[in-house]
This record gives C-alpha cells, structure tokens and sequence, in this order.
C-alpha cells in the first residue's frame, strides 16, 4: 500500500509509484499514435473525412463511465470490507490474548504454559492467514511459534489457518479439564476463537469470489471501441489535438479499469493492496508485549512510500 503525503502540482503529473500509468501505458501510446496519424490524414485530405456529429458519441462515452464507475465502486468495496475485516482480526486477536493471560489461572504449573501456547498459537494464526489469502508458503513464519511436531502435521494440510484454529479451541480444552478457567469464561473465548474465524471466512469469500468476468468483458470491450473510434470523431473539431485529447481519455478510462483490476483482489502484491506484512506484524508485536517477551520485533515502516 502507498503511504505518502500529497504531492504537489506540479509533481503530482510525475508521479509514477503507485499509478496505474506504467500499467497502460502501452494503450496510451497506441491510442495517441493511431490519433496522430489520423489528425495527420484529416490536415492534408481534409475532404475524406466526414463531418461527424459528437452526440451519439458523447451518450456512449457517458454510458461507459458510469459502467467504469460502478466496477470501480464495486472494486473498492471489496478493498475496504477486507480492511474492515482484518481490523477485527486485530481487535479479536488483542482481546483473546488480553483474556486467556488475564483469566487462565497461572499460580497452576500448566497456567502459564498454556497461556503462552495460545497467545503463540494467535501470532502464528494471523501470519498463515496472511500467507493463505497471498498464495505464499508461511513455514518460515510458523516456525518460531510453533513447535516442530506441529508444523510438520500443519504442511500436510490444506488449510493451515484453520487448523490452527483448531488447536487453539483444544488448548482452550486443556484449560477446561485442568480446572483453569471456568465454564463460562472458556465459553467467552470460545466465542473469540469463533469470530477469528468469522474474519478467515470473510476474506475468503472477497479471495475466491471474482467481479462476474461477462462484466468486466462488458467494460473492457466498450472501452476499446470507444477508444480506437475516437479519434475519428474528434479530428473534425479538435484538429491537430486530437492525440492530446486521445491519450488524456484513454488514459481515464483504461486507468479505472487497471485501478479496479488491482482493487478487485485487495490480497495481492500490488502497491495498491492492503499491506497484511505491516498488520499481521503489529499483531504480533502486540501478542509478545501482552506476554512480557524481552524481544519485541520493530514494526515495519514505509519503503519508498510503500507499506507492504
């Protein structure tokens, strides 16, 4: 994600770190070169190209925005509910860890043991979840708070979050048999473990459930027939500027679609993604605080304004 502070004017038409410019800058080239050479034929056989009314032209490019607009919307939706959902994996993850060291009886010899286990247990939840809705491989991450045994049973699985989950809702067992805590507080962070995964399923269903493709077929096709019909309509008024006024909108309708493109899935690598590295960190240096641990990682800061 881009972390900066506004640019100014005049470095705000230069800016190229997180702009979708690199994206679709082939299509702007292209588009500006087909209207360079149309405006070229229009000023020396002027009498070949018809005088073309702009309005029907116009109601498609109006059409077409407020198709862009709702894709965007959509897309954008889509990012902020995944923002959402893992700003309740923070609170979850905060407050499970706050009750099992506040609750689980600790003056017993296996109290302390446990709370550790299962505070551990919640900082490697949250960096499996990360790696998950990534597609990337968490054993590096796992290893320092899962033991050996553990994480080899974990690689054989599909779904390592979720069994995570699972050994959290047994060590809240052990809690039960050995007397730690009573009935209705192994109930309350039951409840907590079952809101964590309310949050994995969530993500999830935004990871593996697409904008419908007929949709984005729909806008992309329009926006290419838009574009490549557009000089044409434009030489008659715009003369020698239709390339500038041909890259300025092609860049504004193939811009949208490249933003919402890169929103649409708000787990990816993009600069424009959700930076789970700096949330699923600070959880964990949150976790290890709550345990008194001496060595607390540094949280990470921006790189060339970018926040993994």
């Amino acid at each position: 994600m881009i972390v900066r502070d506004n640019p100014s004017v005049f470095r705000l038409f230069f800016v190229m770190r997180g702009s979708v410019v690199p994206l679709i800058l082939p299509k702007i080239i292209f588009v500006t070169l087909l209207g360079t050479v149309v405006a070229g034929a229009h000023y020396y056989y002027p009498a070949y190209f018809s005088d073309y009314t702009l309005a029907p032209f116009a109601l498609l490019g109006a059409a077409l925005s407020l198709f862009l607009g709702f894709r965007n919307n959509a897309c954008y939706d889509r990012w902020w509910e995944a923002r959402k959902q893992w700003g309740q994996l923070v609170v979850d993850s905060r407050s499970l860890s706050r009750q099992v060291i506040s609750f689980i009886d600790s003056k017993k010899p296996a109290g302390k043991e446990l709370q550790r286990r299962i505070v551990n247990l919640t900082i490697a939840y949250n960096h499996a979840l990360k790696h998950r809705l990534r597609a990337t491989e968490p054993w590096e991450d796992l290893a320092a708070y899962i033991d050996s045994e553990e994480l080899g049973r974990l690689r054989q699985l599909q779904n390592p979050p979720n069994a995570i989950l699972r050994m959290m809702g047994a060590k809240l067992g052990d809690c039960r048999h050995k007397d730690l805590m009573t009935d209705f507080l192994v109930q309350n962070l039951d409840d907590r473990i079952t809101s964590i995964a309310g949050v994995q399923a969530a993500c999830e269903r935004i990871k593996n459930t697409p904008l419908p493709f007929a949709y984005m077929l729909l806008v992309q096709r329009t926006a290419y027939l838009y574009c490549l019909m557009l000089p044409f309509f434009l030489v008659t008024s715009q003369e020698l500027l239709t390339p500038l006024f041909c890259a300025v909108v092609t860049y504004t309708f193939f811009g949208l679609d490249a933003l919402s493109q890169e929103l649409e899935d708000p787990f990816g690598g993009t600069e424009n993604d959700l930076p789970l590295d700096s949330l699923s960190k600070s959880i964990e240096i949150d976790l290890l605080e709550t345990l008194g641990e001496d060595f607390i990682p540094e949280p990470l800061t921006p790189i060339n304004g970018r926040l993994e």
